[in-house]
């Protein structure tokens, strides 16, 4: 008993949780980052869109437009439609309907999983 120090297996246990620790403080630092990253890939994403879609509808307009000569009709027609387009492709983004190859709306169970406390409960 007169011996005050802790026995070696907990010097152990505190050597492997200040590497846990340190090796978590690095993986939140990086996390935090590709947050950052995320998020500005997803306003580019954005902007792509909709200058894509307005970039293809006054394309075809104006194609169509030289074949027919019917100089500015239909470059405004499918303008509008490209921007219907691409506030549409938007709406698609930032709802996640078109964020993943096979996506697939979440079934009931899937989404009372999803709930907290769902699981506590007893049948």
């Amino acid at each position: 008993m007169a011996d005050k120090r802790p026995p070696k297996a907990l010097d152990d246990l505190d050597a492997r949780l200040r590497a846990a620790q340190s090796r978590h403080k690095g993986q939140t630092a990086t996390s935090e980052g590709a947050t950052r990253g995320s998020a500005l890939s997803l306003a580019f994403r954005i902007g792509v869109e909709l200058v894509a879609a307005l970039m293809v509808g006054v394309g075809i307009g104006y194609f169509l437009d030289l074949w027919l000569g019917t100089k500015p009709w239909l470059m405004l027609v499918f303008f509008i439609l490209g921007s219907a387009a691409g506030i549409m492709n938007v709406f698609r983004v930032m709802g996640g309907m078109g964020g993943a190859v096979g996506y697939r709306p979440a079934s009931q169970d899937e989404q009372d999983a999803d709930k907290p406390g769902q699981r506590d409960r007893p049948e």
